[in-house]
Order: structure tokens, then sequence, then C-alpha cells
């Protein structure tokens, strides 16, 4: 059955002045760049050929655009090894625009979060994420209802508040 939600580049394209996206398991179905990770192979950072994907484009084309894209995980800690590598690939994201925080899971207690990983487009849309069990996308759902956008972005600017940029963030 075909999905009713539009795909993630429509609602990027369709962003006039920000998208943030907040983050909250310790791991999410594994992919082939995980698995090659684990085995030890590096991505050559000198070499954006080699790892550049249309995601990055178009995060690079949003931001050229005018759009802020901000990023926020909240983490525990000691990290999963699904984090350490997600921490290693975030320099892509950061070199394609995104504007990427980290947040201990232990500073979060005193926030009032979502059940679900989402993407807030221009603090009126949100496209939440369902997850299985084992980490992997079942349904995402686009909600524009006030009251959950407004908790939605509460959250984030929460999070955003306490976390540490990136480049501060260690593993």
């Amino acid at each position: 059955m075909p999905s009713s939600v539009p795909s993630f580049a429509e609602l990027l394209g369709r962003c006039t002045r920000s998208a943030v996206h907040l983050e909250m398991r310790d791991s999410y179905a594994s992919t082939d760049r995980f698995e090659a990770w684990k085995r030890g192979e590096r991505i050559n950072w000198n070499d954006p050929a080699s790892w550049w994907h249309p995601y990055d484009q178009l995060i690079t084309d949003t931001v050229a655009r005018g759009v802020t894209i901000r990023r926020a995980r909240i983490v525990s800690e000691p990290v999963t090894e699904y984090i350490r590598w997600e921490h290693y690939v975030t320099h892509a994201n950061v070199t394609a625009g995104e504007d990427v925080r980290w947040l201990p899971r232990r500073r979060a207690t005193a926030i009032a979060l979502p059940g679900n990983d989402f993407w807030l487009f221009d603090g009126k849309l949100l496209r939440v994420h369902h997850f299985s069990g084992d980490g992997a996308v079942v349904e995402d759902e686009i909600i524009d209802d006030a009251e959950t956008v407004k908790l939605c972005a509460s959250a984030f600017e929460a999070v955003w508040e306490r976390a540490a940029p990136h480049h501060l963030y260690t593993i």
C-alpha cells in the first residue's frame, strides 16, 4: 500500500526557515555502513566522492536556501556501539551543513519528551518516526496538531540548550 506521507526530500523542499531532528534511541536498524565500520573499515574523509550521499547534497542545498538544520541526539552513557559509529559518521552531517548536538540521557530527566523521534519543519509540521524494537522504521506519521507540535518544539529546544556541540562531545 502506498504511503500518504510526503517524502523527506519533499518536506525539506517546502521548508523556508528551519528543520530540527530529535533522536532518542541508543540503536537503530543495522546498515551496510555500520557493519563495515564494525569490521574496522573507516571512511576517507579527504575523499568526499567516496562517502558523499544524496542525503548530504539535499542538506547542503537546503542550507544554501537559508534553512537552518539542527539535529539533537539524546544518548545513554556509556554509549552503545551504534552511537559510537553514529558519532563517527556525523562528520558527514556537519560537512553537509547540519548543526549537531549530543545530550547524555542523565541530563534529560527534567525534560518533557515525546515518545518518538521526529523531524519538525518550520515549527509547524512534524514527521514522527515509529520504530520496531530492533530500530527499523515501521511507519512515519505526519502531524500538524498545534499541541503536539508545541510539545515537540519545546522538547527539542530544551534538549538543544543542554546539549554539547558535536565537536565538543567525546565518546
